[in-house]
């Protein structure tokens, strides 16, 4: 058996749990035990750090609950353990009330992820309104807009932003108890989160924003932004005045990216 082989099969003894018939030799239980033990552990702290608010929601015996489920679930598979924990919102939307008492705990899942996806994103540099201002009338119809790199859009089914801005201000290391907070109401949304000057930003979006901003991520032109637009406000003359308010808001938050 190579080198190679070997290292294969330790890996898949330390996570997966296969049994290393003949691998080790002597008594290496207890070692092997100790190597499966950090690893798990290793994990689990990777979610707790790109889950931080939902990990303060849950409280750390459930979120480790949760953690080693999705541990034994979803098997680590990405060379950087940056990406662990990725599939985590979808793991949470099919488990039981045991491991998720509460709907809402997916929406905070999915809002952490896109924040660190947002700060982690690629650099790019944001449209120049002097691009737009060097436009002539006849330019605009076939104007295609590009999101920056940074932006994410997420789904959610719960209005959960006023608690999760409260438990990502609370500091646990502060002895102050965890503040009471109300259950999230449902509510049907779309959350924009991006990167502005090196910081993560998001909002909540309204529908006709929201559609918007899922026409740019489709590539489509700036017509069919106002169409849309016409379509959300029943009202054609109110289309051109609205796209044009939602570029100029784009701009000052730099959601959008220079053409290559």
């Amino acid at each position: 058996m190579s080198v190679v082989q070997q290292q294969r099969r330790l890996a898949a003894a330390i996570r997966d749990g296969v049994e290393p018939d003949g691998l080790l030799a002597g008594d290496f239980t207890t070692g092997l035990a100790v190597y499966r033990h950090a690893y798990r552990a290793r994990l689990a702290e990777a979610l707790a750090d790109n889950y931080t608010v939902l990990a303060r929601a849950l409280g750390d015996e459930a979120f480790d609950a949760l953690a080693q489920a999705y541990i034994a679930a979803r098997p680590s598979r990405h060379p950087s353990i940056r990406w662990f924990g990725g599939e985590l919102a979808s793991f949470m939307a099919a488990a039981g009330d045991e491991l998720v008492p509460h709907a809402s705990l997916a929406g905070f899942a999915r809002m952490d992820w896109a924040l660190r996806g947002a700060f982690d994103a690629a650099e790019a540099p944001p449209l120049d309104p002097a691009t737009l201002a060097a436009l002539g009338p006849d330019d605009w119809a076939g104007l295609v807009l590009h999101l920056h790199p940074s932006v994410q859009r997420v789904v959610l089914a719960h209005a959960i932003e006023p608690a999760w801005r409260v438990l990502r201000e609370w500091e646990p290391e502060s002895g102050v108890a965890q503040p009471e907070l109300d259950e999230p109401v449902p509510h049907a949304h779309t959350l924009l989160a991006w990167r502005l000057d090196g910081e993560t930003r998001w909002r909540s979006l309204e529908p006709l924003e929201a559609a918007l901003l899922q026409s740019v991520a489709d590539g489509l032109p700036f017509a069919v932004l106002c169409e849309r637009a016409a379509a959300e406000l029943d009202d054609a003359e109110a289309a051109a005045p609205a796209v044009i308010g939602a570029l100029q808001r784009w701009l000052a938050d730099g959601l959008l990216r220079q053409p290559r």
